[in-house]
């Protein structure tokens, strides 16, 4: 008779002064997994020595470095623990981790790499989000828009062994979420969200500076953006620019021919546009050699 090998789940959370919440997200979180391991990004409180007493492996920074930093290091230790499944979910307590067995379970039938606990798929869950969150992710989400999903900010995920071998986060902020499943789209990695409940009653508010967590994410797209497509972010605004300059140029040529009138704007724009339309062509080449090299190797 063949036995199922029973599959080995870690759940990994980045966590960055949450003694407030820590604690119970462990304690449920632990029932549905074989090892919680908690990354502490360099914490001034209680986070990393609650974690402990609970029994979770702790990660320490030495120094708050971000969101994205500390998936690294959860993946990284994933990988060396071989583990099955990864699950990830903030330390805040706004996820269930009750929630868990749903979503590995739609893992489990789909036979996906990447499941996402969306916030947006449910009327009951649009009413506790604050209008001004909810706003801003839904602009996200249309920025950073990737195979249909809705909610790419999402940090409650289910991973498989495949995905977490494959994927190597590089952003250091929030737009790590963002960039995972960008990367994993264009990987190939299958993709699921399923509905998932959210609690923003919470002992304290967010952390993220709205702001501040837009323009991470989409200076982030920008960023992998330019490195998969170089000539068309660089080298076709090149191109616009040395053509506008060329128009003006011969502007100013036909214009001091016919007055012997020699225009400065004119030749500021040429020379303006003309420079600029250089140096991004220059840029679009280097960087398309460069990452064809590394492509090859």
């Amino acid at each position: 008779m063949t036995t199922i090998k029973k599959p080995y789940i870690i759940a990994c959370i980045p966590a960055y002064n949450e003694e407030k919440t820590i604690a119970k997200v462990i304690l449920k979180t632990k029932k549905y997994v074989d090892k919680v391991i908690v990354c502490d990004d360099g914490s001034t409180d209680m986070t990393a020595e609650i974690a402990e007493a609970l029994g979770a492996e702790v990660i320490r920074h030495e120094r708050n470095m971000g969101k994205g930093a500390a998936i690294r290091s959860l993946f990284k230790k994933a990988r060396e623990e071989t583990a099955d499944i990864v699950v990830t979910i903030d330390a805040d307590g706004q996820h269930e981790p009750d929630e868990i067995p749903s979503l590995l379970k739609i893992m489990s039938e789909t036979n996906s790499d990447i499941v996402i606990g969306s916030r947006f798929l449910t009327e009951e869950t649009f009413k506790k989000i604050p209008k001004h969150r909810y706003l801003g992710n839904k602009l996200l989400n249309l920025i950073t828009s990737i195979e249909d999903v809705s909610d790419t900010q999402s940090g409650f995920r289910i991973y498989s062994r495949r995905a977490v071998e494959m994927i190597n986060p590089a952003e250091m902020g929030f737009a790590v979420d963002s960039e995972i499943l960008y990367k994993a789209a264009k990987l190939g990695l299958k993709i699921i969200e399923v509905p998932v409940n959210v609690e923003y009653k919470v002992p304290r508010p967010s952390k993220r500076n709205p702001i501040y967590h837009g323009l991470d994410v989409i200076l982030s797209m920008m960023k992998q953006l330019s490195m998969r497509h170089p000539l068309i972010i660089y080298g076709l605004p090149g191109i616009i620019f040395l053509l506008i300059a060329l128009a003006s140029g011969l502007m100013l040529i036909h214009l001091f021919n016919a007055t012997r009138y020699f225009s400065l704007p004119l030749a500021v724009i040429t020379m303006g546009f003309g420079i600029s339309g250089i140096i991004l062509s220059a840029v679009a080449i280097l960087l398309w050699i460069l990452i064809s090299l590394i492509r090859e190797k």
